[in-house]
């Protein structure tokens, strides 16, 4: 099934200019296509609330995006750029904002022949106070990763004030330009609350607090989970064939409460971005391997697993074995990981409707949209995009796309 799916089936040529470089003004001005399993229709983001139906629950991605790029420049004149993508221990993102002195993180590194293994120093002031921060390079994870170790000389500074004042904002690289003051908000959804993304889950830049409360009153629910993103969103499918595509691991996090909440409203799911989706849609592998075994449960969720195994459970009752496994470990959430590559033939089991923006051609959220409503639907959703005036990617224009085969 997965030998036969081309990358070239999920292209499509899409001009520079038609890239929004920057967001509207207003975050809720913004276009939204909607397709309703059948139609294509035009409008403005602000009507979200009267194209959705009461009883409807939202699930919003709450990371916020850190200032994840740190630039050295040795006594020789050579900067050394070190993308923070995760803490060495992935599960740690609080202990290690709240880290004083020292903590270890996985990182990209630019111009990595330069650093030959040199300590790199910036003298920063914070709080009036001088800091020597310093970076030690540590070892390669693979080709693209690497471990670093951060220290600093002032215990009373955290690694978290040390990025807010020395960090730089990671904007998408095909926006082809330099972060800017307004990034540092514009980048941020309206609701994010917890730092670890190295990307903004861009499918929520577009909800105001005027539209969270027109959703409200119209009985339009929300819940939030965590999924930090990384860098990996950003690379394409270069392989031939979609099954040779390695997909990156990301963490999330849903509280038991918010568990409960889904399956209440299981035939009403709507996942705000993709990155929602793969959460959601993770899940019930994650309830499969906990009826597997529940005293020590496989919390991570592989590439294809989805493709690859029969598995009989029904929807509510995966769901309920995570729920009951939470209370009888006495847990507040699940914390798990998810490698999940959602492509044509997936079995949609939690999400009815999808609220995302216009993704890059041979991109893995293109590939998603694809499943979601058919390749040869994606394709008229597209084109329909490019032709009515549409703006793509991060900062582009929205949608709001049906699924028809939705399973529970």
């Amino acid at each position: 099934m997965l030998n036969n799916l081309n990358t070239d089936d999920f292209d499509y040529t899409l001009p520079n200019e038609r890239i929004a470089k920057y967001p509207l003004s207003k975050r809720d001005s913004s276009l939204l296509l909607h397709f309703d399993g059948s139609n294509i229709e035009k409008h403005c983001f602000a009507e979200l609330p009267n194209l959705l139906e009461p009883n409807d629950l939202l699930i919003f991605n709450n990371t916020k995006v850190i200032q994840a790029r740190l630039h050295f420049r040795k006594s020789t004149g050579a900067e050394i750029e070190i993308f923070c993508l995760e803490p060495n221990e992935p599960n740690d993102y609080q202990l290690s904002f709240a880290a004083c002195q020292s903590c270890e993180w996985k990182v990209m590194v630019g111009n990595l022949r330069r650093w030959k293994n040199e300590t790199l120093k910036q003298q920063i002031e914070i709080c009036g106070v001088s800091t020597t921060f310093e970076a030690h390079y540590q070892a390669a994870i693979d080709n693209m990763t690497h471990l670093v170790l951060f220290s600093w000389d002032n215990p009373n500074l955290t690694f978290a004030q040390i990025l807010d004042h020395l960090g730089e904002l990671p904007i998408p690289p095909y926006l082809n330009r330099k972060t800017e003051t307004s990034d540092i908000s514009t980048y941020q959804t309206t609701y994010a609350k917890n730092p670890g993304s190295v990307a903004s889950p861009t499918a929520g830049l577009h909800f105001t607090p005027k539209v969270l409360q027109e959703l409200q009153a119209k009985n339009i629910g929300n819940q939030e989970v965590t999924l930090h993103i990384g860098a990996g969103t950003f690379q394409p499918v270069k392989s031939e064939k979609i099954a040779e595509h390695t997909m990156h691991t990301e963490m999330f996090e849903i509280r038991l409460s918010v568990l409960e909440h889904i399956v209440e409203s299981l035939e009403s799911i709507v996942a705000v971005g993709t990155t929602s989706m793969r959460t959601l849609e993770s899940l019930y592998y994650i309830g499969c391997h906990i009826a597997k075994n529940r005293q020590k449960p496989d919390l991570n969720v592989s590439q294809w697993e989805a493709y690859e195994t029969n598995l009989r459970l029904q929807t509510k009752e995966a769901l309920y074995k995570i729920i009951n496994y939470l209370k009888d470990n006495k847990l507040n959430s699940i914390l798990a990981k998810t490698q999940i590559m959602i492509v044509p033939n997936f079995r949609f089991r939690i999400v009815s409707k999808l609220v995302t923006n216009f993704h890059q051609p041979r991109s893995t959220l293109l590939l998603l949209v694809a499943a979601f409503v058919g390749n040869d639907n994606r394709k008229k959703i597209y084109d329909f995009a490019l032709n009515n005036d549409f703006r793509f990617l991060s900062y582009g224009d929205s949608s709001l796309l049906i699924n028809c085969n939705t399973l529970n």
